[in-house]
């Protein structure tokens, strides 16, 4: 039987008209992932094949562990040989901590998969590097067997934010073995020197010619040469076959697709913990692997354009080691779970005009911090946040005082009921940010920490958010986890702000979702109304046939600025009125502002009924577009650790150092504690003298900043 799977890609709402309605469909390029899967070079050594055979230099040595939280948009490549999971904190709905692996219908360079269906089709992969699950070697040599008590546990949610996958859209986890055969991988090859195959300085050899396989090499290879070759040059040829052990994979575990709302009902969680124990002594060997891979299906072909991503899963806290138990669950970590909030009350940004014209109501007198205390036992916590202006200057700092949480799993966050509980969980907005008239644009940076009370405070996590002041509003964060569509022809969208003081309207930015069909061939009416009790009212401008264009970068907004820039106040609402169905617009789902979102049908204004807010924002003030770039940090790197975590030693990449300059290392408590400091001549460590918990590094060298979070075991 068919199953044509239409809710995936549209969710409909309609209007009083049935001819009138709102969409929400997924996007169709991730424009992250393809940014990053443009620069990503194959390694040589390392060759990945369909049924998941592979050859590598290097097997890491237990335990394994990643809750991906030093990993950016895709997976660590000393933890993962996969790249097709998009690692981000956008689709997860209240993870154990911040960044998630979310399985999805995109592929490893943002699009849609080729052989995406209506029926299950596998997505995608997360393979980890081969393991030593036969031996350990600290802290003595000791093989490994079942006995040993080897669990792989992870926390998995379906849905988070996105779409929800259906029944039959699958996680499955799976566990390699050896079969005992030995298999084709692939051909060796090595660089020869034409002269080989020449009988002097002034031969050649031309296009289509056969050159045969050097002596020491298998017999009967050979390749059709395809340009012309003189003496001295080199070419590349097949050597050898090599065969490898044959590897299979056997399913160990499988949830089967369902909302989020139904999961909640039926665990009581927003995420749920597996352990899995790792009994079969096939499991038990040099190189072995484990992979979760999902299956989603999309729309069918009745409007190919609208096929976009669904059937997300998100996946956090993948570890593997021995001597554990089935209670072994917890971690001794303490965490932040959402992002950190904007201080403003209404927006993301406002223009710093805007802001300065009346800043106590501007900004929020409390918001919310998810904190989480990841162990089995309670801790004693301390919380505080610091406010820096983005030169570094400080403002001024937020002490929460300290208040005991208890374990995550069974009492969840921490929460507001008693009064340290709020101090953590809802703190205050204490002072206005700095006020400077000199200027027209600001940026500041506010730092929250989170600490354990014993000595050294050795459990600790941080959250950063940037405050900007630019010259525009937004009631989003950036990113669209889904486009924003209006049916029919003639839907007019708007969206709602609020002036603090009258100010010059210079034009809109939009993102519109990149489609892989021809959306850049659609066209609409810029239009700005003013306000009619709460909805909008009379049209105060307009510019006719306006193309949909995008800028150039990650999710950059097309500023449409206007030919006659004219003076606002109060409530303002800007958008469009398309020439043609179908126009899609970012729509971003981690920020509710749907009372401000209407859109229009045969001249009736409805408020939108999705979660959410438009990727759209007004000019104000300058006309100059500006933005949190201009005021980046460039020279701030992230440095890749491992083993991370580790017992007693660190190591990171030596193409950093530079020869003859010892570079500057500092380890500090997240909290602020400098622990150690001291200068590096080589790219190892040592940390046995640190207690078990969270640390930051940071590593200064050649005028780079380098830092990094990392984790310190104990036996």
């Amino acid at each position: 039987m068919k199953i044509f799977k239409i809710f995936c890609i549209t969710i409909f709402f309609f209007s009083g008209n049935v001819f009138g309605q709102e969409r929400l469909t997924g996007i169709q390029i991730n424009e992250k992932v393809a940014k990053v899967a443009a620069g990503i070079a194959i390694r040589k050594t390392k060759k990945t094949y369909s049924d998941g055979r592979q050859t590598h230099k290097e097997v890491k040595q237990l335990p394994f562990f990643d809750d991906f939280t030093t990993s950016k948009i895709v997976p660590d490549t000393t933890l993962w040989i996969d790249h097709s999971v998009f690692i981000n904190n956008d689709f997860s709905y209240f993870p154990p901590n911040l960044n998630v692996a979310t399985f999805d219908a995109l592929d490893s360079t943002g699009k849609i998969y080729a052989n995406a269906d209506y029926i299950a089709f596998p997505a995608d992969v997360l393979t980890s590097v081969p393991l030593r699950t036969d031996s350990v070697f600290s802290p003595i040599i000791q093989k490994l067997s079942p006995s040993d008590s080897l669990y792989l546990s992870f926390y998995y949610q379906p849905q988070g934010r996105g779409n929800a996958p259906e029944e039959w859209d699958t996680l499955i986890l799976e566990m390699s073995y050896l079969t005992g055969d030995t298999v084709f991988s692939h051909i060796d090859s090595i660089w020869v020197s034409a002269s080989i195959y020449l009988k002097n300085e002034q031969d050649t050899i031309f296009p289509f010619d056969t050159l045969w396989a050097t002596p020491g090499c298998s017999p009967n290879m050979y390749i059709i040469n395809y340009k012309t070759l003189v003496w001295g040059d080199l070419v590349r040829m097949p050597c050898d076959s090599v065969m490898v052990p044959e590897r299979k994979w056997k399913e160990v575990w499988k949830a089967n697709g369902m909302k989020l709302s139904d999961f909640q009902k039926k665990y009581g969680k927003n995420f749920v913990r597996v352990m899995i124990p790792i009994t079969d002594t096939d499991f038990f060997f040099k190189s072995f692997q484990f992979r979760f891979r999902n299956y989603a299906s999309i729309a069918n072909d009745i409007n190919p354009s609208e096929k976009s991503n669904c059937d997300e899963w998100n996946v956090d806290f993948v570890y593997l080691n021995y001597n554990r138990s089935i209670g072994d669950t917890t971690y001794r970590m303490l965490t932040f779970s959402a992002r950190a909030p904007s201080f403003l009350k209404h927006y993301q940004v406002m223009p710093y005009r805007q802001y300065r014209a009346d800043p106590t109501n501007s900004l929020r007198e409390t918001f919310h911090m998810y904190i989480a205390n990841l162990d089995k036992i309670e801790h004693n916590t301390k919380y505080r946040y610091e406010v820096y202006g983005t030169d570094g200057t400080f403002y001024y700092d937020h002490n929460g005082g300290s208040c005991n949480l208890p374990p995550f799993y069974t009492f969840g966050f921490q929460n507001c009921n008693t009064s340290c509980g709020r101090a953590h969980a809802c703190p205050t907005v204490d002072y206005a940010f700095n006020i400077d008239y000199s200027v027209d644009t600001a940026s500041f940076v506010i730092k929250h920490y989170i600490s354990d009370s014993s000595q050294g405070n050795f459990l600790v996590d941080s959250a950063i958010y940037r405050q900007g002041f630019y010259n525009y509003f937004a009631y989003d964060d950036g990113t669209p986890e889904f486009g924003y569509f209006l049916e029919p022809t003639g839907a007019q969208l708007a969206y709602q702000f609020k002036l603090t003081m009258a100010d010059t309207l210079q034009g809109v930015q939009i993102y519109f979702s990149q489609l892989q069909d021809a959306n850049d061939s659609k066209y609409f009416d810029l239009k700005v109304w003013g306000d009619n009790n709460g909805k909008p009212g009379e049209l105060l401008y307009s510019e006719d046939n306006k193309r949909v264009k995008w800028e150039n970068g990650i999710y950059r907004f097309y500023p449409y600025l206007f030919e006659y820039p004219f003076v606002v106040s109060g409530t303002i609402y800007v958008g469009y009125e398309q020439q043609e169905g179908g126009i899609n617009v970012g729509f971003d789902v981690n920020d509710n502002e749907k009372k401000h979102i209407f859109y229009n049908v045969e001249n009736t204004w409805y408020q939108s009924n999705f979660d959410g807010a438009l990727l759209i924002r007004p000019i104000v003030g300058s006309r100059l577009v500006l933005g949190e770039k201009t005021f980046g940090n460039s020279s701030n790197h992230h440095l890749k650790l491992y083993p991370n975590p580790a017992d007693n030693y660190l190591k990171f990449d030596a193409s950093v150092l530079v020869t003859g300059k010892p570079a500057e290392m500092k380890i500090y408590s997240v909290f602020g504690q400098l622990i150690l400091q001291k200068l590096l001549n080589n790219n190892t460590i040592d940390i046995a003298f640190l207690r078990e918990g969270m640390y930051m590094l940071t590593l200064t060298t050649d005028g780079k900043l380098y830092t990094t979070k990392f984790l310190k075991r104990s036996r």
